[in-house]
């Protein structure tokens, strides 16, 4: 026996896998939720589960808004955007909505594009919050600003 599984086993891991994945959301996290964050426990204490780290399609503008905690906004633009820093979390479907419920204004929830094209619902911002916040697009990504603010 060479210890590899048998194919009944990896028949059985790869179904338990796509009905995990069938019963929960790709979800897409660029700012205070992200791992090590103040807010990531919201998606932890619901089973969430990182699958990796990513960045945004670059076709997004990163803003720093006034909020507490501190909580980046995210908006698509047409032109002049650029790949954003991301995590992508695993979230169970059936705790989904009770997550959407902790999302306060001016976050809002959407679709994210992430680099590899896929799409996620994710933390975007109203355009009016954007507006009147300090645009932090080049440094690429959350965690690289609050360094830098150090």
């Amino acid at each position: 026996m060479t210890g590899s599984p048998s194919r009944q086993a990896v028949r059985a891991l790869q179904a338990a896998l796509a009905a995990e994945e069938a019963a929960s959301y790709g979800y897409g996290v660029i700012g205070a939720h992200l791992t090590g964050q103040p807010l990531n426990d919201q998606l932890t204490r619901r089973g969430g589960r990182l699958l990796r780290a990513t960045t945004t399609a670059p076709t997004y503008r990163l803003y720093a808004l006034s909020t507490q905690p501190a909580k980046p906004g995210l908006l698509r633009v047409d032109t002049g955007g650029a790949a954003i820093a991301a995590e992508l979390w695993q979230l169970p479907r059936d705790r989904f909505g009770e997550f959407v419920l902790d999302v306060a204004a001016p976050l809002t929830i959407g679709t994210v594009e992430l680099a590899d094209g896929a799409r996620h619902p994710g933390f975007l911002c109203e355009g009016i919050a954007a507006a009147n916040a300090l645009d932090i697009t080049h440094y690429g990504g959350w965690l690289a600003y609050r360094e830098a603010q150090r």
